[in-house]
């Protein structure tokens, strides 16, 4: 009998992904949801929960074996005012909270905890690639991943084994960051960021669904690892290419200067300058394999598919 895996934020990008990709290898898998669904397979179902008001259905947390927690209010969605901040590190550590308290008090077979976290975590590039014990970065995204990441290595007092992966820029043609770097694209501009030499640690979103689920399958994995992709490249090289696979030669170069992009996006727009450069190391060395380590490769298989 397959284990049942419980998913937190399992309607978003990665969360729809890695359901379909567990439900095809035989696992059970219930979703926590904010709003009940219909299930499109007979081992999927879905469960109510509300982290802001700290309520969940208790009897889905007894069914379950092990918990991917994806749940987090999406850092790229708006502008970052006071209150969107907040609603960012909240939405991450009182679901994790919510989590903790019920798994205290309520009898459970939980056994993995795996968890999402960010390269927002590290600060700006110093010339080597971060590892997963490098110092956070003393900064609104460095501090809420450090919030994050504690509000879930308390599961380690309850006996739980805990996996938490600081993930890059996911790249998908379903959603998220790609999306918006191939809109100019298309109309035949490479839409570069500033000075375009900013580092972007990515990952393509297959590789990602096959560390989590590798997570799960495999005992020897625990503590923190780089959920990127082993060459990072710069927002010059990742557009340049992007351009290459979509329009071949018929594109035009196109710089928005750093001022602008604080103009339009303000605080936000540090993290889209900021250059981050991790380490995939430390999981490659547990034996994983990406299937798509180079950008080259993941944009030819994202534009070439409906991946």
């Amino acid at each position: 009998m397959m284990d049942t895996v419980l998913i937190t934020g399992g309607t978003g990008l990665v969360g729809r992904a890695l359901t379909d990709f567990l439900l095809e290898r035989g696992y059970r898998v219930i979703v926590y949801t904010r709003k009940m669904r219909s299930p499109h397979h007979p081992n999927l179902r879905y469960a109510l929960w509300d982290p802001s008001a700290q309520t969940l259905d208790a009897a889905a947390l007894q069914e379950a074996d092990q918990i991917i927690h994806l749940a987090g209010a999406n850092v790229a969605d708006k502008r970052w005012t006071a209150s969107r901040k907040q609603e960012i590190l909240d939405s991450r550590v009182q679901s994790s909270q919510l989590l903790f308290d019920q798994l205290s008090r309520t009898e459970n077979k939980v056994r993995t905890f795996v968890s999402a976290s960010a390269t927002g975590f590290y600060g700006e590039f110093q010339g080597r690639n971060f590892t997963e014990t490098d110092p956070p970065a003393n900064d609104y995204l460095g501090n809420t991943c450090v919030a994050w990441e504690n509000s879930v290595r308390q599961m380690e007092s309850l006996g739980k084994k805990v996996i938490i992966f600081r993930t890059g820029i996911v790249l998908s043609n379903k959603g998220g960051a790609l999306k918006e770097f191939i809109k100019p694209v298309r109309l035949g501009f490479a839409t570069v960021m500033g000075g375009g030499q900013q580092f972007i640690s990515w990952i393509h979103l297959h590789d990602l669904v096959r560390l989590y689920h590798n997570a799960l399958a495999n005992d020897q994995l625990s503590g923190i690892y780089n959920a990127v992709a082993p060459f990072p490249v710069t927002n010059q090289e990742l557009v340049t290419q992007l351009a290459r696979t979509v329009k071949g030669k018929s594109f035009v170069t196109v710089h928005v200067p750093a001022f602008a992009l604080k103009l339009a996006m303000g605080e936000m727009s540090v993290e889209v300058l900021k250059s981050v450069k991790a380490s995939s190391a430390k999981i490659q060395s547990t034996g994983f394999q990406f299937s798509y380590p180079r950008i080259s490769d993941a944009l030819a298989q994202l534009v070439t598919s409906g991946e």
